[in-house]
């Protein structure tokens, strides 16, 4: 590991991060291409980058994008201080590097267009949900933070938007994820992600009063443990903690779940306690969960444990008693999406990538999306200047010349266009075995102009020989 001796206010251990830092929050590259354009004199060549999957992932028929608030915001912060500049320059990288480069950071803020699909909008492979159109050093410096942005939250809406279509409209869901999740402000995305996809509450405080919510949550075994120890039995444990939070499901499987159901059933009966719900953790959820709604037909049930999708599909086809369910480390980890951002027009011609396998198209696009009936018939995925044939374009202008364009919307509102829009996708395609993705249909334009790219793309690499 090389170290260089002294980065001023930026040498320092705990590694918080606040959004003065967004700027810095970037690849080594970003800012080498930057320094690498501003030297060839192409900077300000306008430029459009789209970011898309190529891919979904597996098992997955479609994805909700997600993160767009998060990312805008972003956008309108971003510049350079004195002490970000002076501690790249200490770095000894960019020895070599015009002048003019840090004069472009000391100076620059985003000053380019945002074309993008509303979050909570169904999209699937090779459709671009987002697309940037700025100058070059400008589209490029942004790459890491908007891939690192909407990767992240469109992976964690569309586990819960899949989450509440397998559990159902009427099945409470909460996100109980900060835990398990890959950092602190990841916990934060994931939670908002979720609560836009369909879940009802999360468990994360700083989330929940953020975004304007009231955090849900339980209680943890460590409680029933140390009261019952103090205080001689789980049946003081819950009465204890009831009588300060009487509106909080209690935990009732630290030792033996059944016995717990049958103490608790006693309180509700002789009507020492008004009780508004229990959880399980552990064991068999089917089995457990029957017999304490035998014992407590009127109670709510939730279960937790490392649920996902499959697991409550599972359990809802065995006829588990389960009225609501924790989702965390399945629900804020897994398969990630692999979001990309590429190149597709600099300064007014259309570029493309031909590398196996990555392979992208020309030009920038717009999808077009068809209905029958209420749901999705068909994607087209066109060029922008292509006209709609009874169709409805997805990408929106929502920033432009750096200034947003639209009002940011509620989570309420991003939560109902999810499920609008899980609703609208045929069966083959929201099912978890096996789903049928939406088939994309390219235009004869785009098809036309990526022909085109490759020919005049293959006569430079001849040329360059």
């Amino acid at each position: 590991m090389t170290t260089i001796p002294d980065l001023g206010s930026y040498q320092h251990q705990d590694l918080t991060i606040s959004a003065a830092d967004y700027s810095l929050l970037t690849d080594l590259y970003q800012l080498t291409m930057a320094a690498c354009y501003v030297g060839e004199g192409i900077e300000q060549k306008k430029a459009s980058f789209e970011l898309f999957v190529r891919r979904l992932p597996e098992n997955f028929g479609y994805l909700i994008a997600m993160g767009l608030e998060q990312a805008l915001a972003y956008l309108e912060k971003l510049s350079f201080t004195h002490s970000q500049i002076a501690a790249l320059q200490a770095t000894g990288i960019f020895a070599h590097a015009s002048d003019r480069f840090w004069s472009l950071l000391a100076d620059g803020k985003f000053t380019g267009n945002v074309w993008a699909v509303p979050e909570g909008t169904a999209v699937f492979a090779n459709e671009p949900f987002l697309r940037i159109e700025a100058p070059l050093w400008q589209a490029q410096l942004i790459e890491t933070y908007l891939l690192n942005t909407l990767n992240y939250q469109t992976l964690i809406a569309t586990r819960a938007a899949r989450l509440r279509d397998v559990a159902g409209e009427q099945a409470k869901l909460l996100e109980f994820g900060t835990r398990r999740a890959f950092s602190p402000q990841g916990a934060l995305w994931a939670a908002r992600a979720a609560l836009a996809g369909g879940l009802d509450a999360t468990s994360n405080v700083l989330a929940a009063l953020q975004l304007g919510q009231q955090p849900s949550g339980t209680m943890a075994h460590a409680l029933v443990m140390a009261l019952s120890a103090m205080e001689g039995s789980e049946a003081e444990a819950f009465t204890a903690f009831h009588r300060y939070f009487p509106g909080a499901p209690l935990l009732i499987d630290t030792y033996d779940t059944i016995a717990a159901a049958e103490q608790l059933a006693i309180k509700v009966k002789t009507g020492e306690m008004e009780l508004s719900g229990v959880r399980l953790d552990s064991g068999d959820l089917i089995s457990l969960s029957q017999q304490v709604r035998s014992l407590l037909p009127n109670v709510p049930i939730v279960a937790s444990g490392d649920l996902d999708e499959w697991e409550i599909a599972r359990l809802k086809a065995a006829g588990a008693a389960i009225d609501g369910y924790g989702l965390g480390t399945r629900l804020v980890t897994g398969t990630p999406v692999n979001g990309v951002y590429k190149l597709v027009d600099i300064d007014g011609i259309p570029v493309m990538k031909k590398s196996s396998g990555k392979a992208t198209y020309p030009g920038r696009k717009q999808i077009f999306r068809s209905f029958v009936g209420g749901k999705v018939k068909t994607d087209r995925l066109g060029l922008i200047t292509e006209t709609p044939l009874s169709e409805t374009p997805l990408l929106q202008l929502v920033m432009k010349e750096g200034q947003r364009v639209q009002l940011p919307e509620s989570l309420a509102e991003i939560r109902q266009r999810t499920a609008a829009t899980v609703a609208s996708l045929p069966e083959e395609t929201r099912r978890l075995t096996n789903p049928v993705a939406l088939q994309v249909e390219i235009s004869a334009g785009l098809q036309k102009l990526t022909e085109e790219t490759k020919e005049l793309t293959a006569k430079n690499a001849k040329g360059a020989k």
